[in-house]
């Protein structure tokens, strides 16, 4: 019996040393999972930020990222799709993060370029800075 109980014990610290990453799941229906934490300060909606970036659609398909682009983007927080000005807000610089966006948070049903109508989107974002 000593033997299950070690093992059970065990077995849980094991478990708990490999958590899952922390998630921030929003009213809008973002999912905020945290990859890397940061140790910097977080933004706030109208600060402007540079990030590393990637955006896949539900089917993996990248459709963007800051590296097509030559490097880091810079942007106002409160100029882009509101995933990203809630999602991003969540992020300590230096953090990394993958954002889950509804489509209602995204583009809609507008769609843009390679994104579809209504498609919900996934981003990695890398929170590098924010500007001053």
């Amino acid at each position: 019996m000593k033997s299950v109980i070690a093992l059970l014990a065990a077995s849980a610290i094991a478990s708990s040393a490999f958590a899952a990453n922390a998630v921030d799941k929003l009213p809008s229906g973002v999912v905020v999972e945290h990859i890397k934490q940061g140790t910097g300060p977080q933004p706030k909606a109208d600060d402007t930020v540079s990030v590393n970036y990637r955006g896949t659609l539900a089917n993996g398909t990248e459709f963007d990222s800051s590296s097509k682009h030559g490097g880091p983007a810079t942007f106002p927080l409160n100029r882009v799709i509101p995933c990203w000005t809630q999602g991003v807000q969540k992020i300590k610089v230096g953090g990394k993060a993958k954002l889950t966006c509804p489509a209602a948070t995204a583009y809609g049903d507008r769609g843009v370029g390679a994104i579809p109508p209504n498609s919900d989107l996934t981003f990695e974002v890398e929170l590098l800075e924010i500007k001053k």
